[in-house]
């Protein structure tokens, strides 16, 4: 059979890519065009707030040579996870973004957008129905925990991006998506639910970042059959190995060999990687194994408060030689400062830090705890129920840091500079991931609301 080509425009909308590799991609006649725009790796603050992680004018620019490319050569165009975290209101900003352009630009075409936010109701009917299960690491769920759950999103697979294929629309905006359903929602319509489709799929989902060395982000191809697929970057300074496809596999994942997805788990333990032409790689030898159950992931966020940050440089040996007993020493003068002057005791509030320069990135794991150069940057951060709140605990924390004493000094002493002022700044509200379940679902796309415009 022909083979299904797939266009992946970049990693994540917003970020950019060339438009000359754009371009002769489409010479390339691909059956569809795909985008990711999201993730969870910039943290829970973007579906709880409803913003977007990228620019208005980055997507926009980005969305434009898309939106052209595709209906200009009558291609499906696919994105999914839209506003980073997949939100209604992400799907409302984004497709305000295509009407604008599409006005501008002169287009015309059938636009669905496909919503997958799910409320707390949904969330109890499956908690109570013992048709929820916890991933990895995942907190213990209760009744209470899913009521104080401010977003939830369900992730979902490529059937609602085939329903609205089948029915007719060209143009695709979607709520939280599995990077791989994007992309594997074409080879699947025509027929094609293989390993070979998934395992694509995968490679595919952050653009050109399988590559030996991506310099910058861009667009992605693959040729894909039912028992293997070849995958060559457009732009002709990158090339493919095999070494740089299957590392792919453990991107975002913590096994090479299996990826699960809401239908079944792609297996890629007997997967074959070799070299095709200068550029390409060839990979044969995946399957994918279709589950009795289809699960959705689900991913939410509750707010724990309101934030304050600072950060301090300190290069004083003096210092430096007592840093966690000086640490432990000023956070419990902080704590006594913020009960007299504010009335807050401890369980009021979160004070935490981190060293930068010996363990601010691994924390508790790191193996070098401990070691210290000549200077660090000291973190910090504090977490109350109001904005007021932490202004006022923040103030004396930042306040006691630059001048609590040592023995070895007399008088009066600042330990810490500040690079900026204010010393300290407002992160607004702040959010955590407070569920990581999946849930069974009676069909596909029971969670989703598909709808339907005429641009």
């Amino acid at each position: 059979m022909e083979p299904i080509k797939i266009l992946s425009a970049t990693g994540i909308l917003g970020t950019g890519f060339k438009e000359e590799t754009f371009n002769y991609s489409l010479s390339l006649k691909p059956d569809v065009i795909g985008c990711d725009a999201g993730s969870t790796d910039a943290g829970p603050h973007f579906l709880g707030a409803g913003v977007s992680y990228t620019s208005r004018q980055a997507v926009k620019r980005d969305l434009t040579i898309m939106l052209k490319g595709a209906i200009n050569h009558n291609v499906p165009l696919l994105i999914g996870s839209v506003g980073n975290a997949g939100g209604d209101t992400h799907v409302d900003w984004t497709v305000d973004i295509v009407k604008e352009i599409a006005a501008e630009q002169n287009l015309s075409f059938k636009l669905s957008y496909i919503y997958s936010e799910v409320s707390q109701e949904k969330v109890l009917e499956f908690f109570h129905g013992n048709k929820m299960r916890p991933l990895q690491n995942a907190p213990e769920m209760s009744e209470e925990r899913i009521r104080n759950l401010t977003k939830i999103v369900g992730v979902m697979g490529p059937h609602p991006f085939i329903e609205a294929l089948q029915n007719g629309a060209q143009v695709v905006i979607a709520g939280r998506s599995s990077d791989t359903s994007i992309y594997a929602a074409v080879p699947i319509l025509k027929g094609l639910d293989t390993g070979s489709t998934w395992h694509a799929a995968k490679i595919l989902e952050c653009g050109a970042a399988s590559v030996e060395r991506r310099q910058h982000p861009d667009c992605h191809f693959a040729w894909v059959y039912p028992d293997h697929f070849i995958v060559e970057p457009p732009n002709p300074t990158m090339r493919c190995t095999p070494l740089s496809v299957v590392s792919h596999m453990l991107y975002e994942n913590t096994d090479p060999f299996h990826l699960y997805e809401p239908s079944g788990m792609l297996d890629a333990s007997e997967a074959v990687y070799e070299p095709y032409g200068e550029r390409g790689v060839k990979v044969s030898g995946s399957q994918y194994i279709h589950s009795d159950t289809y699960t959705i992931k689900l991913e939410g966020v509750r707010r724990v408060g309101y934030k304050k940050i600072s950060i301090a440089g300190i290069r004083d040996p003096i210092i430096l030689q007592q840093l966690p007993s000086y640490i432990e020493s000023a956070a419990a003068s902080i704590r006594r400062k913020v009960k007299e002057s504010v009335g807050l005791s401890e369980d009021q509030y979160l004070l935490n830090y981190r060293v930068y320069g010996e363990s601010g990135v691994l924390g508790e794991l790191e193996p070098n705890k401990g070691k210290i150069g000549h200077e660090v940057g000291l973190f910090f951060e504090v977490i109350a129920e109001t904005s007021e709140l932490a202004t006022a605990v923040m103030a004396i924390a930042s306040h006691t840091i630059l001048h609590h004493p040592v023995k070895e000094y007399s008088g009066f002493i600042s330990n810490t500079a500040y690079p900026f002022s204010p010393p300290s700044a407002d992160m607004g509200a702040t959010y955590e991931f407070a569920i990581n379940h999946i849930v069974e679902v009676e069909h596909p796309n029971e969670l989703f609301r598909i709808h339907y415009v005429q641009i």
